[in-house]
């Protein structure tokens, strides 16, 4: 199946990105694996006709919003979002009409069409510079609430928070991180920034996906507790085979992100299926936002 996939992606002229969450399989078979960031960056570099997405969908739309000319594919439609489903145009058009006007930064983790309203899009990696580089004091972060306050906590702006979380990090309790730092005292604590933030509060470190690998890979430390979805696990062990790494919970599975299989990517690629389209009314507002953040990791 792997040789298959790469006989198909070569005849397609197609790129095969992978997102850090993904299943092993996946991973090890990409052109590249990255975070939310590093994949939109890649995705508007890339001279490939095709490019086959393995995330979930806010992602192959974003991939969409920057390579309107590409054919961009998610193997699977049904590998959505949770958090992006907790807010829409329609509710986050209402919250700015009852607001002072102020700039709206959006987590990469939303539609299209959400990012279509948005001042500037932000991932957790780029937050904090992203919510400093605006002018203004005051502005709504969505949808994320825990990123939302971790980046209020680093900032002297005023930031009013949209009440959304990730499931899977929300998962992860204070109690359960505590249990984890107990029972391996020598390690140290990673946590994702869209952790609670009594979670937070405990880590020695909070970092993206791409972070937690640099830090990890960086450090004199050899054991480590990882704060985020269990799949971030594989390419830490592939990249630091001397060190050990553990989950802070073994509940920490988005079942999204684990849905794509190989026969999956094998099956879009032969029949270009599971196009994904942003429409240009949408595309275009929403590659402005996308943009002004890309601008500031160039």
């Amino acid at each position: 199946m792997q040789a298959k996939i790469r006989k198909l992606l070569k005849e397609k002229n197609a790129i095969m990105l992978a997102h850090n969450y993904q299943p092993p399989e996946i991973q090890d078979l990409a052109d590249m694996c990255g975070d939310s960031l590093e994949l939109s960056i890649r995705a508007g570099n890339t001279d490939a006709d095709v490019i086959v997405f393995c995330g979930v969908h806010f992602m192959a739309e974003t991939a969409s919003i920057i390579s309107p000319d590409k054919t961009v594919l998610l193997p699977r439609h049904d590998a959505g979002c949770l958090m992006a489903d907790m807010i829409d145009a329609e509710s986050l058009a209402a919250k700015k009409a009852g607001m002072a006007p102020m700039p709206v930064v959006t987590y990469v983790n939303s539609t299209a069409e959400v990012k279509a309203l948005s001042t500037i899009c932000c991932t957790s990696a780029n937050v904090v510079k992203v919510v400093n580089s605006l002018p203004e004091k005051e502005m709504l972060l969505a949808p994320d609430r825990n990123l939302a306050m971790y980046a209020a906590s680093k900032t002297d702006k005023t930031i009013h928070v949209w009440d959304g979380y990730c499931p899977t990090h929300e998962w992860l309790t204070a109690a359960d991180a505590a249990k984890a730092k107990a029972d391996h005292p020598e390690a140290v604590f990673m946590a994702h920034p869209e952790c609670r933030p009594d979670v937070l509060a405990l880590a020695d470190v909070v970092e993206s996906t791409s972070g937690m690998l640099r830090y990890a890979s960086q450090s004199a430390h050899q054991a480590f507790i990882v704060g985020t979805e269990t799949g971030l696990l594989h390419p830490m062990q592939k990249q630091n085979p001397g060190k050990t790494f553990y989950p802070a919970s073994k509940k920490m599975v988005c079942r999204n992100m684990k849905r794509i299989g190989l026969t999956d990517v094998a099956a879009c690629l032969e029949n270009l299926s599971g196009q994904v389209k942003v429409p240009e009314k949408i595309r275009i507002p929403a590659l402005a936002a996308v943009t002004r953040m890309l601008d500031l990791s160039r």
